[in-house]
């Protein structure tokens, strides 16, 4: 599969929806999804060993050693499309859309009342942490590892904005959302950087909608 367009995602109108349940971010809440984080300071990304390629091992001293990339995630809400942007891996994305996406507009400034997400994906290289510098609301919608993830299985976490969240690897996720104009995150994961993608009007004919 091709990457995706992440800025010209070209969804079909008339796309089903899927209503995710939010659910407040705790650390029960998120067990098998990853934790909150107090602290990023004190935070180990997890970095996935190489995988052997026959019956020999992996060296335990060996094959975790990428290391970590770290930048400001930049959320930002223009009209009806949110934008993303991450400074560690130099990605720029359209999250979601707060309408029909080929009805969305960006010459506005009205807070959205739902999120309509069209992507989601995961690093089977190491974890990630996501830890806002603007101490405001945001949402994740989270799936559990499994490359048979359907869109029923996402779940949105809801944050105060006072703290952060780690994520596992192969956990499915989509960055961090801001609930309304713009928000900035310290974000570090894995240097590898490696990306499993779903899209969800292609494989599911629908998207993920969030009502904030």
């Amino acid at each position: 599969m091709n990457a995706p367009d992440y800025l010209n995602p070209a969804v079909p109108a008339g796309m089903r929806r899927v209503v995710l349940p939010v659910v407040d971010a705790t650390d029960a809440a998120l067990a098998g999804y990853g934790r909150l984080v107090d602290d990023p300071a004190k935070v180990h990304v997890e970095i996935t060993r190489w995988p052997a390629t026959g019956w020999r091992t992996i060296d335990d001293d060996s094959g975790d050693q990428g290391g970590t990339t770290q930048g400001t995630f930049h959320c930002d809400w223009r009209g009806d499309v949110l934008y993303g942007r991450n400074e560690a891996v130099g990605g720029h994305y359209v999250l979601a859309y707060a309408c029909e996406p080929g009805d969305a507009r960006e010459d506005h400034d009205r807070a959205p009342g739902r999120m309509l997400l069209w992507h989601a994906n995961y690093h089977p290289d190491g974890g990630q942490l996501f830890f806002p510098l603007d101490a405001r609301p945001f949402v994740v919608p989270l799936a559990r590892p499994g490359d048979d993830v359907r869109p029923e299985d996402f779940v949105a976490f809801r944050f105060d904005g006072t703290r952060g969240l780690y994520i596992h690897a192969n956990v499915w996720h989509e960055g961090v959302f801001a609930v309304a104009g713009s928000q900035r995150f310290f974000d570090q994961q894995g240097a590898v950087h490696a990306r499993v993608s779903v899209e969800f009007p292609r494989e599911f004919g629908c998207l993920l909608e969030v009502r904030l």
